[in-house]
């Protein structure tokens, strides 16, 4: 493949026929006058100086971060080795050990549900390691520079302690029928958590509003727009107007949706089969290749670290000065890692464990390896190979093209590794948001077969939908809608925190007992 200048980034449109792009433009017009005000509600700036906002949407999940860190007295890093310890399997003996040692919580009172302690945590990280990780970082360094990164590690750490309170809520709080199926998340711990506090009604209305966004955000952001940045990166490397595949979008999503329905047609055990191999090993596969364009620029890794401190507290891009490079880091890594936003409750509320803190401490691990590891990983690769530009506010699609030439400046043919994983990145979102979006319409529309098949059928069109069409407008809405989740989910979060510390009292409680 020829060398692709970084002029690529900002000349990369989606590819469609001109009677496709005309009815695109009508569409994403029309939809924006219908929503616009919604999406502008949602990511609404707070001006911070003449120049650099922050939106509100940040500030919640930031000091919600903050408050969970200090109230359980940094359990990001406390309850950082007892999380890989349950990970091994160490701990397993608990579930299977004497009953009536210990019946204070009567919601875990057996060990039930249906995947493991790793399958639960695979099947959550493949609905947040994608193209956030990618893109978004490479977009975050060029508005705020090379100090952004800083900033992204810090909201990673902090995003760690969101992240246990709403699993551990999820799991103590999920429902279980006849069959063994789980249904959980902030529908439930919202409903039944508030309700035990004598707030019923307000969980009612919190856990209905949650259900509605997560519905819409499971088929724009968590479908359309993943499938659709998925087919760009992958007619990019295939020659981009000259691909082979251009104008076949709607082949490429029919493709897909086979693949999606073939997975979530069995429900979350299959999901979790799947994504605990395909999870690892698209991570261990963008990790190798980021590696090796570390590895190959070895001699710029101390001035790659020099910048990244450096810029932290002094500033430089469109933001402008350090609140704008700070500002750029929270922004990348809360909506990269999704801490606060409740969504991954939905997956781990499923894991067999009979303490609700377990899983808690387990789903700590998701911020770190998302954020902390892979975007820290991306930024070092786009800062030494130079292809950081510093700004130009860039598009999901540029931002994804300045990391494949970055790959390819070690490796030529690195490009098509990157497609390769994008394409799994997309992929293993959507059959986790998925369930995530079904879990949601089962609260609200029943658990019958009717309501589940109806549900995915819609879910698979809507791939084929995304492949084809460029519809920008849409999915904004779709991205407002799965952060407006936050607003019931912290709203749960903070009046329920004392239950979360009762169920960690009792794991350790539990773990004192075994050690």
């Amino acid at each position: 493949m020829r060398k692709k200048s970084v002029l690529w980034a900002y000349l990369l449109l989606p590819v469609t026929t001109n009677a496709q792009q005309g009815l695109d433009e009508q569409i994403n017009q029309n939809f924006q006058k219908a929503t616009g005000w919604f999406v502008d509600a949602v990511f609404a700036e707070i001006p911070i100086t003449d120049s650099v906002g922050l939106p509100w949407v940040l500030i919640v999940l930031i000091f919600g971060a903050s408050f969970f860190t200090a109230y359980f007295r940094g359990i990001n890093f406390t309850g950082f080795a007892t999380s890989v310890r349950i990970i091994r399997g160490n701990y397993d003996g608990l579930e299977t050990e004497d009953k009536t040692v210990d019946d204070s919580a009567k919601p875990q009172a057996e060990e039930q549900g249906e995947v493991s302690h790793f399958q639960a945590l695979t099947a959550a990280l493949s609905a947040t390691v994608g193209l956030g990780n990618i893109a978004g970082v490479a977009i975050a360094l060029s508005v705020g520079g090379p100090g952004a990164t800083f900033w992204m590690i810090l909201v990673g750490f902090l995003g760690m302690a969101s992240k246990f309170v709403e699993c551990t809520l999820g799991v103590k709080y999920r429902e279980i029928d006849e069959n063994g199926k789980v249904y959980g998340g902030p529908m439930y711990y919202l409903r039944k958590g508030l309700q035990d506090k004598g707030l019923g009604r307000l969980g009612k209305i919190l856990a209905v509003v949650f259900s509605i966004m997560c519905i819409g955000g499971s088929f724009g952001g968590g479908n359309m727009f993943q499938v659709n940045q998925a087919f760009q990166l992958f007619q990019y490397v295939t020659g981009g107007e000259a691909s082979f595949v251009q104008g076949y979008g709607w082949v490429f999503g029919l493709l897909m949706a086979i693949l999606v329905a073939i997975v979530i047609i069995g429900g979350i055990k299959k999901i979790a089969k799947v994504t605990d191999k395909i999870v690892p090993a698209m991570v261990v596969l963008y990790v190798v290749a980021v590696l090796s364009v570390i590895g190959i620029n070895y001699s710029a890794i101390p001035d790659a670290f020099s910048a990244i401190f450096k810029g932290a507290f002094t500033g430089e891009g469109v933001a402008g000065g350090f609140i704008g490079v700070l500002i750029q880091g929270f922004r990348r890594a809360a909506f990269s890692n999704e801490a606060g936003i409740g969504s991954a409750s939905i997956a781990h509320s499923a894991v067999r464990t009979r303490f609700a803190a377990s899983e808690g401490l387990v789903a700590l691990l998701e911020p770190f390896i998302d954020t902390v590891v892979v975007c820290t990983m991306t930024a070092l690769a786009l800062i030494i190979t130079g292809q950081v530009v510093i700004g130009v506010e860039l598009s999901d699609s540029q931002g994804v093209v300045l990391t494949a030439n970055a790959l390819e400046s070690a490796v030529s043919w690195f490009p098509f590794l990157l497609s390769f994983a994008v394409i799994l990145f997309a992929f293993s979102s959507m059959i986790s948001w998925s369930y995530y979006g079904y879990q949601a319409w089962s609260y609200l529309f029943g658990r019958s077969k009717n309501a589940e098949y109806i549900y995915k059928t819609v879910f698979c069109l809507f791939v084929i939908v995304g492949a084809a069409a460029g519809l920008e407008a849409v999915t904004d809405f779709s991205d407002a809608m799965i952060f407006s989740m936050l607003v019931p989910n912290m709203i749960g979060l903070f009046i329920l925190v004392p239950q979360v510390r009762q169920e960690l009292n009792r794991y350790y409680k539990a773990i004192k007992r075994v050690a």
